[in-house]
């Protein structure tokens, strides 16, 4: 007897077992909540079963939906794997990956990797979500993103850290600003010139407080800003100088900008793969990890030193 149902609706029940949520499964399948919730009726009627159990909070799954759940994971994997891996058909493969992501590492790292996987597989979609250290944490824990990209999350008890390079911070400035000719600076350097920094919410900005401790002579900010990126902004506007990390800073021929090694004390930071501890990634998603895991340091840019695994 034939089955009245199709791979779409394998995917929509797929979606919903793992994010509990009809919302936010039908916005991952990219197909309106009544009809996503059609393709579930549909797939619960032609199995004769009852696979979720629905209230106006939260959506479970029954016992029989859970042994279901585990199967059709295994195997629309297999079949995401086949293809992924079938010449020519990588190229059409299509589907979607959702990374979270510090916004420092977006500019000239996160960039170039997500180029070279777009070279691989065209069709894939890729959706960057960039947020605070925090926030990237926070998605990766509720399954909002598939993994992440973050100098946390090491000590947290849910969350796998894998780390890819050691980066330290680099002093930011104009090309003509005093600043820029010196081989080096020091945080005391910094204190002489007009500061910007980020604010207290920020992780960077916990990790020079926690370097800078006790420390009398450590530049405080003029200005202040939520994200790396906007500093730079700040920077070549020709406001100040700043002290960020040395992936958010472009390559050498910049026309404007200029890093510079900061010193006493050298302030550095691990930046890794994080992804929610147990959690297996659907094959799209493990591709674009692994993409990351091989290329182990910043690409082309040689600011960041690998770090052992």
């Amino acid at each position: 007897m034939a089955l009245n149902f199709d791979l779409n609706d394998l995917q929509a029940f797929r979606a919903v077992a793992e994010l509990s949520n009809f919302r936010l499964a039908a916005e991952a399948v990219n197909i309106s909540q009544p009809a996503f919730s059609r393709r579930i009726e549909k797939l619960e009627e032609a199995l004769g079963v009852k696979l979720l159990e629905r209230t106006t909070r939260r959506v479970s799954l029954t016992a029989v939906g859970r042994d279901f759940a585990r199967k059709v994971q295994a195997m629309l994997d297999e079949l995401d794997a086949t293809l992924l891996g079938i010449k020519g058909i990588a190229a059409t493969r299509m589907g979607e990956v959702t990374i979270a992501c510090v916004p420092s590492t977006v500019y000239y790292y996160l960039s170039q990797v997500i180029k070279r996987y777009r070279d691989r597989y065209p069709k894939i979609r890729v959706k960057v979500f960039d947020a605070s250290a925090n926030e990237v944490l926070a998605a990766v824990s509720r399954n909002e993103a598939d993994f992440g990209l973050n100098f946390i999350g090491s000590q947290e008890a849910d969350i796998d850290f894998e780390p890819l390079l050691e980066e330290r911070f680099v002093a930011a400035c104009r090309r003509d600003h005093p600043l820029a000719t010196k081989r080096k600076v020091t945080w005391r350097d910094l204190s002489a010139h007009d500061f910007i920094t980020v604010s207290r919410a920020s992780g960077n900005r916990l990790l020079m407080d926690q370097a800078l401790a006790g420390q009398a002579d450590r530049p405080q900010g003029l200005y202040e800003a939520q994200h790396v990126t906007t500093l730079l902004g700040l920077v070549e506007a020709g406001l100040g100088v700043a002290a960020v990390p040395s992936l958010a800073m472009p390559a050498k021929n910049h026309p404007v900008l200029v890093s510079v090694p900061l010193v006493e004390p050298e302030v550095t930071r691990v930046v890794g793969l994080i992804r929610k501890r147990g959690r297996t990634l659907a094959p799209a998603a493990q591709q674009l990890y692994e993409f990351f895991a091989d290329i182990g340091q910043a690409p082309a840019t040689g600011r960041g030193r690998r770090r052992p695994v």
